[in-house]
């Protein structure tokens, strides 16, 4: 017989869910029109223009595997891991923009379809998903 699941699993159970969606679904997003997801990359001006093509599949692939791992529970510590320096990644690279003054009309995060500005939101948002990967770490 199986028991309840104890508030910890619960908790772990929801925050794998919360963050295998949101990467699946930013992932999903930029696999679409990945041509359109280099055009973001290319607003921030940070990655060579040869480049922007492997970081823009290597970001999708990145972002799908994790998402595939939590949702599955597969290495669950080393996932939770990966999500949380894939979004200190995405938080230093948000405010690091923004402090340098490029102005980037879609911040990318759903590659173009939910086209929305780069601002300290956006920021705020990934430190937010860190926040929520440590917490999984740390279950």
């Amino acid at each position: 017989m199986i028991g309840p699941l104890t508030a910890s699993k619960k908790l772990e159970l929801g925050l794998r869910y919360f963050i295998a969606s949101v990467l699946l679904l930013t992932g999903i997003g930029k696999l679409l029109d990945v041509p359109g997801f280099i055009q973001v990359i290319d607003t921030y001006k940070i990655i060579p223009t040869f480049l922007q093509p492997a970081v823009a599949i290597s970001m999708v692939l990145v972002e799908l595997k994790i998402a595939e791992n939590l949702f599955r529970k597969i290495n669950l510590k080393i996932n939770a891991l990966a999500a949380t320096a894939l979004h200190i990644c995405f938080t230093l690279l948000a405010t690091l923009t923004l402090f340098r003054g490029i102005e980037v009309p879609n911040c990318g995060c759903f590659g173009v379809f939910w086209a929305r500005p780069l601002t300290f939101i956006t920021a705020a948002e990934d430190v937010f998903m860190v926040g929520m990967c440590l917490l999984l770490l740390k279950i």
